[in-house]
């Protein structure tokens, strides 16, 4: 399991909200700071955000 904070409440967003900051582990050779954060690309690019849930796991 990936490290990284979990939120103490949850909040559902509504299309048009503004999606909260997070901080992850980086992949090898794309960060120099060892994380990525979705602020990183405000104002940069477009980001999609993709979950896999039980990806490459036996289940």
């Amino acid at each position: 399991m990936p490290s990284g904070s979990v939120a103490s409440e949850t909040k559902t967003l509504k299309v048009g909200d503004m999606a909260p900051d997070f901080t992850l582990s980086a992949a090898k050779g794309t960060s120099d700071k060892g994380t990525i954060t979705l602020s990183d690309f405000r104002g940069e690019k477009n980001v999609v955000i993709v979950f896999y849930p039980f990806a490459y796991t036996p289940v």
